[in-house]
C-alpha cells in the first residue's frame, strides 16, 4: 500500500462538480507535483486531503490510516498533514514568533521555552530568525511565504501540501521560497505541490499528476510527462505553457 492513497473521490459544490473519482497514490519521500488549467481540482483536492473540505464518495489513506468519513479526527489529521497556501494567512496582530509557535503550544501542548526553541531553529534554518519579533506586514511577501512555510514545519507534519505557494509573488522573490521546496524534497519530505511554475516542477518532482476534468488525466516522471506527453489533453496544455513562455 502506497504512504497516501486517494480512492475515486469525488467532490462538488452544489451542481458544479470539482474532483470526479479521482484516484491516485503517493509513495513516502516522493514529491508529488500537481498542474493542470485553472479549475481543474487541484487545490480541492489538497484541500480534501487536509480535511478542509469534506468528500462526497470515495476514500483518502494516510499510512494505511483513513482520513475522511465519519469518525475521523481532523484535528489529530491536521497535525500530521501541513498546508500552505498562495496566501501567507499569516496573523498580523501576532510576531513571527507567535505564528510559528501558536499551534505547538495550543495544539501540541508543548511548553512555550520548547516551541519557541523549535521555532528559532527553523526560523534560523530559513534566514528568518532576524524577522522573529517582526510583525507580518512589515515583511516582505517572500518572507511572509517562508514564514508560513515555517509554521506549518513547526508541527513537524508527515506530509507537507503546497497550493500555489508562489502566485501571489513578485517574480524576484518566487526563487527564495522555491529554494525551500528544494532543500526540503533533498530532504525526503513527503510533499503534495499544485504548481504552475512548469520548471521547477520537472526539477524537483517524483511524480507529476496533469489534472483536467476533476481527474488525474496523465501521470508519471517528470522527465516523461514534459518530454513526451501521452494524452492529447496533455500536450496541448504543454504546448500552451511554452506558448505563454512559462516553460
Amino acid at each position: 500500500m502506497s504512504f497516501i492513497e486517494i480512492r475515486e473521490i469525488s467532490k462538488s459544490y452544489g451542481d458544479l462538480p470539482v474532483l470526479n473519482r479521482l484516484a491516485m497514490s503517493v509513495e513516502e519521500h516522493q514529491v508529488v507535483s500537481l498542474i493542470g488549467p485553472s479549475g481543474s481540482g487541484k487545490s480541492t483536492l489538497l484541500r480534501c486531503i487536509n480535511g478542509l473540505e469534506p468528500i462526497d464518495s470515495g476514500e483518502i489513506r494516510v499510512h494505511g490510516d483513513r482520513i475522511t468519513g465519519p469518525g475521523v479526527d481532523v484535528n489529530a489529521l491536521r497535525r500530521d498533514i501541513g498546508i500552505v497556501f498562495q496566501g501567507y494567512n499569516l496573523f498580523p496582530h501576532m510576531t513571527v514568533l507567535q505564528n510559528v509557535t501558536l499551534a505547538p503550544i495550543q495544539v501540541l501542548k508543548q511548553p512555550r521555552a520548547e516551541a519557541e526553541d523549535r521555532a528559532m531553529e527553523l526560523l534560523k534554518r530559513f534566514s528568518l530568525a532576524h524577522k522573529a519579533k517582526e510583525y507580518p506586514d512589515r515583511m516582505s511577501g517572500g518572507q511572509q511565504q517562508r514564514v508560513a512555510i515555517v509554521r506549518a514545519l513547526a508541527m513537524d507534519p508527515m506530509v507537507l501540501l503546497l497550493d500555489e505557494i508562489t502566485s501571489a509573488l513578485d517574480p524576484e522573490l518566487v526563487s527564495e521560497v522555491l529554494n525551500i521546496v528544494r532543500d526540503l524534497a533533498n530532504e525526503g519530505m513527503t510533499m503534495l505541490l499544485a504548481t504552475h511554475e512548469m520548471g521547477f516542477a520537472r526539477e524537483v518532482s517524483s511524480k507529476v499528476c496533469f489534472l483536467c476534468d476533476g481527474v488525474v488525466c496523465e501521470e508519471g516522471p517528470p522527465e516523461q510527462i514534459f518530454a513526451e506527453p501521452q494524452r492529447d489533453r496533455t500536450r496541448s496544455f504543454l504546448r500552451s505553457i511554452r506558448e505563454a513562455k512559462r516553460i
